[in-house]
């Protein structure tokens, strides 16, 4: 997946962004620029081998929270594998609480992008208002969506349906071993 890391000023400039009256900082366009630079929202653009390092590091760190509590019910010295197979599922948990959280993120930025409406805040909560977006905004927000935001959401959706293979996976285990 090639990244497009900014866009052209005749895309962002000429837009009718003049007429716009949405702050900075909550236009669509600005959020997804900000999620994709964040330390923690840009690892789902990150190449496939690094994203997976990421994510693995964080299941094995997961274990220094998980295993303590399966050693509780089950502990290593006799009950090995269920041991083994609780505090898997005990770091995938803690793991799927970090991939819930990233593929929120990703998914309402990409909420924004897509509608043609733009809700937003002048001043405080008890403030707001709706701008309809001008078609050539609409067009370029879309595109951002189809080309940078759906690869990342695909790749996060895909990771979960792994997770969700593990976890079928530990629960045939599981019945065996009862």
């Amino acid at each position: 997946m090639q990244e497009i890391s900014v866009l052209p000023d005749d895309l962002t400039q000429n837009l009718s962004i003049a007429a716009c009256p949405v702050p900075t900082e909550q236009l669509p366009l600005n959020e997804y620029e900000d999620l994709k630079e964040s330390w923690f929202f840009h690892w789902a653009t990150l190449e496939p081998s690094r994203y997976v390092s990421k994510i693995l590091w964080i299941w094995l760190g997961s274990w220094a929270i998980a295993a303590p509590i399966a050693a509780a019910s089950f502990p290593f010295e006799k009950y090995p594998a269920k041991f083994l197979l609780t505090s898997t599922v005990g770091a995938i948990l803690l793991l799927l609480l970090v991939l819930i959280r990233l593929y929120l993120g990703w998914s309402y930025v990409s909420s924004r992008l897509m509608d043609a409406k733009v809700f937003y805040e002048e001043s405080g909560w008890y403030d707001g208002q709706t701008w309809i977006k001008p078609a050539e905004v609409l067009a370029r927000d879309r595109l951002v969506v189809s080309y940078q935001t759906q690869p990342v959401l695909k790749k996060i959706q895909g990771t979960f349906a792994v997770l969700a293979g593990v976890l079928g996976i530990g629960t045939i285990v599981w019945r065996f071993l009862n």
